[in-house]
């Protein structure tokens, strides 16, 4: 009986054990509110703010950790005023959700937008980050109707490399939405970020294998650059 006991014992723990390795194999949609995941970086966000106020009519940077990480920010782009607003592993929808608090408080002339890749690991389909962007430009042009908006698209990477075409759904679906928006464009740095076998290049990231190192972003400023041209030359250039 004893033996039985300890069997029917083993047996449960292994069943929990399997259920877990398979839940942490599955693609994971959090219950939790944006405001709960994020808040504490929005909130630094805003402490930053009320002390240092960032610029009026500037290039706004935001999305996921790839604009988080790209501290030499200002350095690529010193002909136009920048402010970087990436935080963590954030989804468009988190943009969406706090742009009332670090997009449209700060009026910026343009938004550059990198984001999707997240979403797309988590679980999303490229029909969904298409539906998420819609509503971030529907959510800046309510309040204003006047600023440009720019999408990089999503960007393949080593650590990743089995969602490439999921991310190229994503952004081919985005790509073609974007013509039919009044002051929007698609910046593409895919093709940069490939080696000649169509491989995410591994000299062009960090030790994850995920973020870009210094090369990784001097090619995103050399591509994303042309396209604020046009606020370098002043309003009147405006595309």
């Amino acid at each position: 009986m004893i033996t039985t006991k300890l069997s029917r014992a083993g047996f449960l723990k292994s069943i929990v054990a399997l259920c877990a390795v398979a839940l942490t194999t599955l693609p994971v949609f959090s219950d939790e509110k944006p405001a709960g995941r994020w808040e504490k970086d929005i909130h630094a966000f805003e402490m930053q703010d009320a002390t240092n106020p960032p610029p009026q009519s500037a290039v706004l940077f935001i999305g996921s950790s790839s604009i988080r990480m790209w501290k030499s920010l200002p350095q690529a782009f010193p002909e136009v005023k920048v402010i970087n607003r990436g935080f963590g592993g954030s989804e468009i929808s988190d943009s969406v959700h706090f742009a009332d608090r670090i997009v449209i408080p700060y009026h910026p002339k343009m938004i550059v937008l990198h984001a999707g890749g997240n979403d797309i690991n988590a679980g999303k389909s490229p029909e969904r980050v298409l539906a998420d962007f819609k509503d971030f430009v529907t959510t800046v042009r309510a309040a204003l109707p006047e600023t440009r908006i720019a999408f990089v698209s999503i960007n393949p990477s080593p650590k990743r490399a089995v969602q490439l075409e999921k991310q190229r759904k994503a952004n081919a679906l985005i790509r073609d939405y974007v013509p039919t928006v009044p002051n929007c464009e698609f910046i593409d740095i895919v093709d940069a970020l490939l080696d000649k076998d169509g491989n995410p290049r591994e000299d062009l990231v960090i030790a994850d294998k995920l973020h870009p190192n210094a090369e990784g972003y001097k090619i995103r400023a050399d591509i994303i650059r042309p396209h604020l041209a046009w606020l370098a030359a002043g309003a009147n250039a405006k595309p």
